[in-house]
């Protein structure tokens, strides 16, 4: 990979990553309604889980996604049914409460934001357009390169944005403005459906 090509590389993986999608909606709610810290493990969730996609589409699974229309059509219409699914469960989050704070509502763990990953349509548009750009013969060697560049603007990025729900809590502080603010990012989760379904 020449130093032209790798400069690239950095330049989609962290335009591709700080833009708006549904990793990013997701873990600004979880900012704002659980703090940075509880959500911690749902960025590493994120950021680790998404190279580790890299790394096993990269290494030939990929091929295997491009040569079966029917494999497309369920991942397709599996990652609507649960980006609708998680909509759901971020319109209708309840504020924790003061005195028992762990007691409503719970950040996604690691697993979960990881397993994510492998039904994120903005995630398999990214990962296979830098497969497909970014790697000339798809060498072991070529794919790690891409997943560590991914994993290190993916990470500061998507803190980012959990940032900004953090930030929001201030003004969030009523149960009547955080329910306004979770209706919203679940309309906003909806909305990255919308490339899925005109998406050829």
């Amino acid at each position: 990979m020449t130093y032209q090509i790798l400069l690239s590389l950095i330049g989609f993986a962290f335009v591709s990553s700080i833009t708006p999608g549904p990793n990013n909606m997701m873990l600004m709610a979880s900012g704002a309604n659980f703090g940075l810290r509880r959500s911690v493990p749902h960025m590493l969730g994120v950021s680790l889980g998404h190279s580790f996609l890299i790394i096993v589409l990269g290494l030939g699974l990929v091929k295997v996604y491009e040569a079966f229309p029917t494999l497309q059509f369920i991942m397709k219409w599996g990652s609507i049914a649960y980006l609708l699914y998680l909509s759901y469960k971020i319109a209708t989050a309840a504020p924790a409460s003061p005195k028992q704070p762990e007691t409503k509502g719970k950040p996604l763990t690691f697993l979960q934001a990881a397993a994510f990953q492998w039904v994120n349509p903005k995630g398999w548009m990214m990962t296979i357009t830098a497969i497909t750009n970014y790697t000339a013969d798809e060498t072991p060697m070529q794919v790690l390169v891409v997943a560590l560049v991914f994993m290190c603007t993916n990470l500061p990025s998507i803190t980012f944005w959990a940032g900004l729900g953090v930030q929001a809590r201030r003004f969030l502080s009523t149960p009547a403005r955080l329910r306004i603010f979770n209706v919203t990012m679940a309309l906003l989760l909806v909305a990255t459906i919308i490339p899925i379904l005109t998406h050829h």
